[in-house]
């Protein structure tokens, strides 16, 4: 009997098991694109999909319900450290070294710029006075152990790239306080998970009884140790690379591995060093110049993207409802989170940022914007894991603390990090912006005629000359080539959403269009072609250019000859008096749709085909002008309420 309901467990496991990896990565993934589509922090919707799988779920299953019934949902309720068993821990520690990696191949010191002084004070200055800051509240608040209070103060110091980065993209901050948060929240990762780390050692050494000078040189040489261990194998993999020892195809998948295999070495010489040996490796090959750098970093994203999803709703699957009600409904905890954020953060930056170049009213923005992420929740479910082992039950706390401070700073960043930029005087006034590559008669046109729609424009060229007259209208102006290093850390991103590549150059525009796809979005990077078949076997493929700009897709040469010819920009209000059909009879059939401006200030460009994105929006065209355009200059004021863009008074011709 015992042998057969052994065999019917087994079974069971063996069943649900793909079922909940299956559910895990529906459930991480279709959060962040949820995310998306809501443009709200993706890290919430995460954590609501764990607790509504796993302690929600958990606890229906504790109801008197029928049988039938709660088998169906013990298939999709995840118990995480009970259906991974053994394996829970290691795959938590590799999943959080892998994205600690991918943290350290963002961070190019070149790129700090400005915001240098400010990043290395925040970080060697600030950090330890929030750590100090940050473990006295925990103790005397939360009433956790000393030793443990360590831990989770040096922690907390962490800040989130994985959510700040789409903050910033959301808040359209200026230059140097979008660096300063940024940059931090790179380096202060695998800072605040060295602190937890320097907290966990000293709880393991005092449980074996070892002396406190024994302590602090064992962390000091694995310390070193990591550090020395990552960069060395970063030069190792970039010297291989540059020899040409791993074909290109597998260059990416090597250093997957190769992630993995010093993370594991490293902890095995020296005990919890692998992540500090992860972040090393990172950094050093993000300031190596080695060839495939850029599809290695596309490669390793999409990897931390899945992690981050899955370790999310992992861990937070692992919280039981009899944590969720003793530990998150008490008011100290709410009250620790509360002097975290409002407390403990502004006086280690303000602090910390004195005389560093920041003025007040930056210092404040920093101080007040501090959401904390996966790193802060994956390396909190690695220590609690770790403590568990130990034998200190007080670990089990670490997690859900760490939920509570994340849901807090994440939900205060995502709602007033924008109202907090206006107020203090930091927004750079962006939005969903044009970048246009290519400064000519026309593309500056368009330019005019987008601005007077109060759409942010940025026009960006090689020739010094050719932005003159982009200057002279008084848009901003990018001197320089978009596509070189130098634009990675000079041309300010946060300031457009949509790209225009408008050079007579095709290869250059679809080489732009491909460049800046994966971090715009594909839908969002248009170009011109020069051919007006996008059938034509001669052309450049579809899917290695941008997207036809123009409803009737036509190519450089045809619009620039329009130009010429007395062809101009007009924007036109539609609406149920004056529609689509009545702009194209007052203005010919031939008249070219660029883009819609919706009722709530979002822009639809409008591709061959998709003329109906245009009804009921403001509309922008290129058509030909009339007489009465000419003789008015400033455009005839029609019933559908159109103006005309372009130096109408002195058309050629």
């Amino acid at each position: 009997m015992a042998a057969s309901l052994s065999a019917d467990a087994a079974h069971y496991a063996a069943f649900s098991l793909p079922i909940k990896l299956a559910l895990i990565g529906v459930l991480g993934i279709g959060a962040q694109w949820l995310a998306w589509r809501l443009q709200r922090p993706a890290i919430v919707l995460m954590a609501l999909a764990g607790l509504i799988f796993g302690p929600l779920l958990g606890a229906v299953l504790q109801l008197n319900i029928p049988h039938q019934i709660a088998s169906v949902i013990g298939l999709f309720r995840l118990d995480p450290v009970n259906d991974f068993g053994e394996l829970y821990r290691p795959l938590i520690g590799l999943s959080v070294a892998i994205i600690l990696f991918e943290g350290g191949l963002n961070l190019r010191f070149r790129d700090l710029g400005n915001a240098r002084n400010a990043v290395l004070r925040l970080v060697f200055l600030g950090g330890p006075i929030a750590w100090a800051l940050g473990a006295a509240a925990c103790y005397y608040i939360v009433g956790l152990p000393l030793l443990i209070s360590v831990m989770v103060g040096g922690l907390f110091v962490v800040t989130g790239p994985t959510v700040i980065m789409p903050l910033l993209r959301q808040a359209h901050l200026k230059n140097r306080p979008a660096n300063v948060l940024k940059w931090e929240g790179i380096v202060n990762d695998p800072v605040g998970a060295l602190f937890a780390v320097i907290g966990y050692e000293i709880i393991v050494f005092q449980l074996t009884g070892v002396s406190a000078a024994a302590i602090f040189g064992r962390l000091a040489f694995a310390a070193i140790f990591g550090i020395v261990v990552g960069i060395l194998s970063g030069y190792a993999m970039a010297w291989s690379f540059r020899r040409g020892h791993i074909p290109e195809y597998l260059k990416a998948p090597v250093v997957l591995a190769w992630v993995l295999a010093v993370y594991v070495l490293s902890n095995k010489l020296a005990d919890e060093t692998g992540l500090l040996t992860v972040t090393a490796l990172g950094m050093t090959m993000a300031n190596l110049k080695f060839a495939a750098q850029v599809e290695m970093r596309r490669f390793k994203e999409t990897i931390t993207i899945i992690l981050v999803s899955g370790v999310f709703v992992i861990l937070t699957a692992t919280l039981t409802p009899a944590i969720l009600q003793a530990f998150l409904l008490e008011w100290r905890v709410w009250a620790f989170v509360g002097i975290m954020m409002l407390l403990v953060r502004p006086i280690a930056v303000m602090l910390s940022t004195l005389w560093s170049g920041l003025d007040w009213r930056e210092s404040l923005l920093v101080a007040l914007i501090a959401p904390r992420g996966i790193v802060a929740v994956a390396v909190a479910g690695l220590f609690a894991a770790e403590l568990q082992a130990l034998g200190l039950d007080q670990g089990a706390l670490f997690v859900p603390l760490a939920f509570a401070l994340v849901f807090a700073t994440v939900l205060f960043a995502g709602f007033f990090i924008g109202p907090l930029a206006k107020a203090l005087g930091q927004s750079s006034g962006g939005g969903d912006g044009v970048l246009i590559v290519g400064a000519n008669p026309w593309s500056l046109g368009l330019a005019k005629a987008l601005r007077d729609m109060d759409v942010h424009v940025l026009i960006a060229d090689t020739n010094w000359r050719r932005l003159r007259a982009a200057r002279l209208d008084g848009h901003n102006t990018f001197f320089g080539e978009v596509l070189s290093e130098n634009a990675d850390y000079s041309l300010d991103h946060s300031q457009f959403n949509y790209l225009i590549a408008a050079t007579p150059n095709d290869a250059y525009n679809a080489l732009v269009s491909v460049e800046f796809a994966p971090e715009l979005g594909r839908h969002r990077v248009f170009q011109i072609t020069n051919s007006d078949d996008d059938a034509d076997d001669d052309a450049i493929a579809y899917t290695s250019r941008g997207r036809t700009l123009t409803s009737r897709g036509r190519a450089f040469d045809a619009l620039t000859r329009d130009w010429w010819n007395g062809w101009r920009f007009r924007v036109t209000k539609l609406s149920d008096e004056y529609t689509l059909e009545d702009l194209y009879r007052d203005r010919g059939d031939d008249l070219d749709l660029i883009l819609a401006k919706t009722p709530q200030g979002g822009l639809e460009f409008i591709q061959p085909g998709q003329e109906d994105r245009a009804r009921g929006n403001t509309v922008l065209s290129f058509c030909a002008a009339t007489d009465q355009d000419v003789v008015r200059g400033e455009g005839a004021k029609r019933s559908g309420g159109s103006t005309l863009a372009g130096p109408t008074a002195t058309l050629p011709g």
